[in-house]
């Protein structure tokens, strides 16, 4: 199958093409793996496979930004493979992922890019690409970004400001690493949440005795992240960078990154379809299983306006894209952390029903049109990645990658029913509009009502290119004309002072750690700092006469009453 699929003719016929910016009624003529040609009328050779898409919409196959697939993650391994995780995508419309690795800390990043190729390579249904996670900070991390940006495809470095002694850079290290990212042309990626008050958080949780899935949300409040992202904002702001924010989860961060944006930085910005569509009261349940399924961080947020008001900020483009973040795990080894919430694998799956939920609760709850949906599912994920418009666009040279939708046919979505991984679906029951038909990927007819037609490992890595133009045009424009220059001045030519503590010892203090305060002297002389007091008996001032006391009986301003 994968050999001749890619050589497959297909025309699909009486649809409306759906693009990020227009709807147009058009025939779509596939060949070699290539969109051939958009229009009416099409002159075509014979020998085609015809699609009636009459009265459905042919749009761009979703690009999923964040997944996680075959890795192990807080001592437990994910529940899909890239067979099994690729495969749902396809099902569920998606005709790309872009995937994490995660390196050990004080690891190559070279040698775990290999690994997960070695792996993903043998088993991807679609075309993937990879995120790198930056885990820890020095020269051998510096220099291993820069061949995996020169030599390997990856564009794109995943950092944390959360998840302390694994995961987590401190500012400083966050600072270089987004120099870094800034002189290669690559995308950072910032997880924000103050990790540090994240610890302490759950410290204080598990000393009042709360030790359940609610805890995730108690230690994890939403302050935290909106610190945390205003503080990664100015982190690259000062690095001169654009900034990709992930996982935004709160009307808080939000607000931060809506704010950053009307100032003219270069913010971007990923939330998931489970921060979009569900709260935080979920933790609360009374049943361990169901709430430690929704464990994932940032968690899901108590205000019960949150998912509405992230859906908006995706109508609006405040926040550009949505990502299933998938990292299932069963019921199983959610219950590590039976006994202590931070044990609980943070993760949950959605690769499969990205699509339909966000045509659910986006379109259909009126919150963004068809063109705008296919821009935060696909064509923004490419734009920021450099895969526009090769990616995430139906135009003549584009790759093959095309569903077709019905926007009037439901699902049910079930655990019974999902190829994905993991024991548990968060959106049982919900039933959705908006149904993939067909998906092709590459050319190749994958998925046909609901029948999945494609071999294990015919999938391809896709490089990304390095420097966006939809994210750095505009950041090359402000250094222009935000350049910091020196004045220029005739140099000083007056009297200097001299030194008054030539012989004193320099004392280097580490950055943010105040001087010692000096020791008070017993010379009399008296300010707001210092005092010539002594518990010794004797005072400086004995020699001088004493006054003679007096009572005042009628103090300026009058008696007091006593009351306070």
């Amino acid at each position: 199958m994968a050999g001749g699929a890619g050589s497959m003719r297909i025309l699909i016929k009486g649809g409306k093409v759906v693009n990020d910016d227009f709807t147009q009624e058009a025939d779509v003529y596939i060949e070699n793996g290539v969109i051939q040609q958009v229009g009416k009328e099409l002159m075509i050779p014979g020998g085609a496979k015809v699609i009636d898409a009459s009265g459905k919409l042919v749009m761009p196959g979703g690009i999923d930004a964040s997944v996680h697939l075959q890795q192990n993650f807080m001592n437990a391994a994910v529940q899909d493979d890239f067979y099994s995780g690729t495969k749902a995508a396809l099902l569920g419309g998606t005709t790309m992922v872009i995937a994490h690795v995660l390196p050990e800390k004080d690891s190559s990043l070279v040698e775990a890019y290999e690994q997960c190729r070695s792996l993903a390579d043998a088993k991807a249904c679609c075309d993937y690409a990879l995120h790198m996670g930056i885990t820890w900070w020095g020269v051998k991390v510096r220099n291993e970004m820069e061949s995996l940006v020169r030599e390997r495809g990856v564009n794109s470095f995943q950092m944390f400001m959360a998840y302390k002694d694994t995961l987590m850079l401190r500012d400083a290290e966050l600072f270089q690493a987004l120099q870094t990212c800034k002189d290669i042309g690559a995308i950072p990626r910032i997880h924000a949440e103050n990790g540090e008050l994240v610890v302490e958080g759950a410290k204080e949780a598990l000393d009042l005795g709360i030790s359940g899935p609610e805890g995730i949300e108690i230690s994890r409040p939403e302050e935290l992240e909106a610190e945390a992202t205003h503080r990664a904002i100015t982190i690259a702001n000062r690095a001169h960078c654009p900034v990709y924010l992930v996982n935004v989860s709160s009307m808080a961060a939000g607000d931060v990154i809506a704010a950053a944006k009307m100032q003219g930085k270069v913010v971007h910005a990923e939330t998931t379809v489970a921060h979009a569509v569900l709260n935080g009261m979920q933790y609360y349940h009374q049943d361990w299983a169901h709430a430690a399924a929704h464990v994932m961080a940032p968690p899901l947020r108590l205000d019960p306006n949150t998912p509405n008001y992230l859906m908006s900020l995706l109508g609006s483009d405040t926040v550009n894209v949505v990502a299933s973040d998938h990292r299932p795990f069963s019921i199983k080894q959610k219950a590590m952390g039976r006994d202590d919430f931070t044990k609980i694998p943070h993760g949950v799956a959605g690769v499969q029903d990205r699509m339909s939920v966000m045509w659910e609760r986006g379109v259909v709850g009126g919150k963004m049109d068809e063109n705008r949906f296919v821009a935060v599912t696909s064509s923004n994920a490419a734009k920021i990645f450099n895969l526009y418009p090769r990616k995430g666009r139906i135009i003549p040279g584009a790759d093959a990658d095309v569903i077709v939708w019905d926007p009037d046919a439901t699902r049910t979505i079930s655990v019974s029913t999902q190829v994905q991984g993991g024991d548990f679906n968060l959106y049982e029951n919900l039933r959705c509009h908006g149904v993939p038909l067909v998906t092709i990927s590459r050319g190749r007819l994958v998925c046909e009502n609901g029948v999945f037609m494609c071999a294990e490992g015919s999938g391809k890595f896709y490089p990304m290119r390095t420097f966006p133009d939809f994210l750095y045009k505009k950041m090359v424009q402000r250094e222009k004309c935000q350049t910091v220059r020196g004045v220029d001045r005739a140099p000083y030519s007056g009297d200097v002072a001299a030194v008054t503590n030539s012989n004193k010892k320099e004392v280097c203090l580490p950055d943010g750690e105040p001087p010692a305060r000096g020791v008070t002297r017993h010379g009399g002389m008296r300010d707001l700092h210092e005092s010539s007091f002594s518990l010794s008996g004797a005072q400086v001032d004995d020699h001088l006469p004493k006054r003679s006391s007096a009572r005042i009986l009628a103090p300026p301003g009058g008696r007091s009453s006593g009351l306070w």
